[in-house]
């Protein structure tokens, strides 16, 4: 498989069942989460690597692209369209050549979508093309409000595009009559990994750390969404890990108004550096409370 190895980078084989992965993902994540290396910047690039990979593999529609197509998995679409379209074969006309696709020949079907040069009896015979495709890559802060693009074509050709809010990895931007000679451009769109959240369709988890004290006797965190801080009311004896939904607070979704969800996922912290109060507090807790 050409291109990136998703399932070595997550360290599972392509067997590896949906809940494998998760877990496999939840691990690494850990292990190379940005605020656990501070300043070391190649598990920066391993956790880009990580996110990356999990986001394809734990989508089942992508993980059945990638697994055929490897690296040019976000074609799937096309390829197949294209041999639908030129199975067993397609007559150019005119005594040129009949072109097959054979299976696993997509740098040949690759070369014919994008357009090109046919050869027939010595002499270079330009093809028209009918749509082409052009990769972008945007933050997760881009896809959530929308962004704009500016792309260069080998013409010498500019064209700014707009990148509708609600993308995500793998999302096809359609712009009708942006492509060579009439045809269509199709945007292919990478979505960044971002440090803080991790998305899950339109819906956004996060980490909120919670004060002991908090935790126990009820309270209030602050938590990041991507449109700044809001407060979340925490219950008396809220448990390390449980997760709050916070409605509409997600990301938005494609091509309508309404948003999904954020999943704010409490994380305890424990006090540090205890005074001889404190440890007399939590000694006299100890007693009334044995374990």
């Amino acid at each position: 498989m050409a291109g990136k190895d998703y399932y070595k980078i997550l360290g599972v084989d392509r067997s590896t069942s949906e809940r494998d992965i998760k877990q496999a993902y939840r691990k690494l994540a850990r292990q190379y989460h940005p605020d656990v290396n501070p300043g070391d910047k190649s598990t920066g690039e391993k956790f880009k690597q990580i996110n990356e990979a999990y986001e394809v593999l734990s989508d089942k529609e992508n993980r059945k692209k990638y697994d055929k197509y490897g690296d040019r998995w976000q074609y799937a679409d096309q390829f197949e369209q294209a041999q639908r379209q030129q199975a067993p074969g397609r007559d150019f006309g005119g005594g040129r050549r009949r072109v097959y696709y054979g299976e696993g020949d997509f740098s040949s079907l690759f070369d014919d979508l994008l357009g090109g040069f046919r050869f027939s009896r010595g002499q270079a015979q330009p093809r028209r093309r009918r749509s082409l495709e052009h990769p972008v890559e945007v933050t997760l802060e881009e896809a959530y409000r929308g962004t704009t693009r500016t792309l260069s074509f080998a013409d010498g050709k500019r064209l700014e595009v707009k990148v509708p809010a609600g993308v995500r990895t793998g999302s096809r931007v359609r712009l009708a009559g942006k492509g060579a000679q009439g045809g269509d451009l199709y945007l292919i769109v990478t979505v960044k990994p971002h440090p803080t959240f991790e998305r899950r369709g339109d819906d956004l988890l996060v980490g909120v750390s919670v004060p002991l004290v908090t935790a126990m006797l009820g309270g209030e965190a602050q938590v990041p969404t991507l449109k700044g801080k809001v407060a979340l009311k925490i219950p008396p004896e809220t448990q390390n890990g449980r997760t709050f939904r916070l409605a509409g607070q997600g990301m938005p979704h494609l091509g309508n108004s309404s948003r999904g969800d954020l999943m704010a996922r409490v994380r305890v912290v424990l006090p540090t550096k205890l005074s001889a109060e404190e440890k007399e507090l939590f000694k006299k807790l100890g007693e009334l409370r044995p374990a």
